[in-house]
């Protein structure tokens, strides 16, 4: 509370909050429901639109498929790392297929499944976590942000987007994914702080798979939900069961609509799981046990999706045998070319750094080309 001195004999102090102190915003409507929205297994499925969890179910399979191979590539050598989202598959097509052509998808290391169900060639999703190109695609071409490794430095890359194409008068929605251990990065506040401000059209989705890579969501934070945090910035929090591919789908595709019409940003909380260890690197046995691993199983998003099909009758074994014959074709094509050696130029070290080379890069390219061209020579 401010104290403030006023002039004269009377009163010598106010002791009352200036008008700036009252609340700019009714924090009733931001805070997120006490329980996960959900859609399967609820009354809500009955009118949930047929084609759309249909091609939730398809690209879910091609999901769990992609997850695997890329896993399997770096057991043989052609990853250096992968980051899976197996068991989060509902979170990364919901994202996927909740935006526009023109609008943008700014992903964290662990969403390559969300810009290959948006359309991004498997391989070029691939392509930084082999370490051989910068990102592996254009970016403007496809509307899709590089694949970010720092955590939660892209929310404000997309909030800058979103505020900027606003301002020139564009329809574009930024839609940015993050896990729960960035929440905690101080990129996250800023992001959100700017956001709301400027009424930017983003959403943040959060995926909130238990662990920073060993540190449990207890050690992070105390607040009742990561969608809590929302009231603190002034815009909405939704929370959402993250294996309910319809319910993510739906909470997405409102919050995009609400930031397209100027509504401004939302932060939304999906509560899934991590099946698999942090990355194939990290040995999750040490801070997780089998039990906590299994109970989620029974919770698995293709599961979910699965019987909501089967029970409305639109889920046959043709249409199981489809979905699973084009994740193998998918799988088999990425197996044949990841297993072709790149052809590597070293002078692409210096390719798309900046817009224009400064002075130092143009000087350290010129060193490399001169002592390639001797090393050729020598041979």
């Amino acid at each position: 509370m401010t104290v403030q001195e006023l002039p004269g004999d009377a009163a010598a102090y106010r002791p009352t909050p200036p008008p700036a102190w009252q609340h700019r915003t009714d924090p009733a409507p931001l805070l997120p429901d006490p329980e996960p929205y959900r859609v399967l297994g609820t009354e809500a499925a009955a009118a949930a639109d047929p084609e759309l969890l249909l091609r939730l179910y398809a690209e879910l399979v091609r999901g769990r498929r992609y997850n695997a191979q890329a896993t399997a590539l770096t057991k043989q050598g052609r990853l250096a790392v992968y980051p899976s989202s197996t068991g989060q598959e509902a979170c990364e097509v919901a994202a996927a297929l909740a935006l526009e052509e023109r609008d943008w998808l700014f992903p964290s290391y662990r969403d390559t499944l969300a810009a290959v169900a948006r359309g991004l060639d498997p391989v070029q999703a691939l392509t930084l976590l082999r370490g051989d190109w910068h990102t592996g695609y254009d970016p403007h071409e496809h509307r899709i942000a590089p694949l970010c490794t720092p955590l939660a430095t892209q929310l404000p890359h997309a909030v800058g987007l979103a505020h900027a194409a606003r301002l020139n008068g564009d329809d574009v929605v930024a839609l940015a994914m993050v896990g729960d251990g960035g929440t905690s990065e101080g990129d996250f506040h800023e992001a959100l702080n700017f956001a709301a401000v400027w009424r930017a059209p983003v959403v943040f989705l959060v995926q909130n798979n238990g662990f920073a890579i060993s540190v449990p969501l207890a050690k992070q934070t105390a607040a009742p939900s990561l969608a809590h945090k929302a009231v603190g910035y002034g815009m909405p929090g939704r929370l959402v069961d993250g294996n309910d591919a319809a319910a993510v789908h739906q909470v997405l595709g409102e919050a995009v609509a609400r930031a397209r019409r100027g509504g401004g940003p939302t932060l939304i909380e999906a509560v899934t799981y991590r099946m698999d260890a942090h990355t194939n690197a990290d040995d999750a046995t040490r801070y997780r046990g089998e039990s906590e691993v299994e109970t989620w199983r029974a919770h698995d998003p293709i599961l979910l999706l699965e019987r909501a099909l089967t029970e409305r009758g639109l889920l046959d074994d043709d249409r199981r045998k489809a979905a699973a014959d084009a994740a193998e074709s998918m799988a088999a094509d990425l197996r044949a070319r990841m297993n072709a050696d790149p052809v590597l130029d070293p002078m692409d070290l210096f390719a798309h750094v900046y817009a224009e080379q400064t002075s130092q890069l143009c000087e350290q390219a010129a060193q490399l080309r001169a002592e390639l061209s001797a090393e050729g020579e020598a041979r």
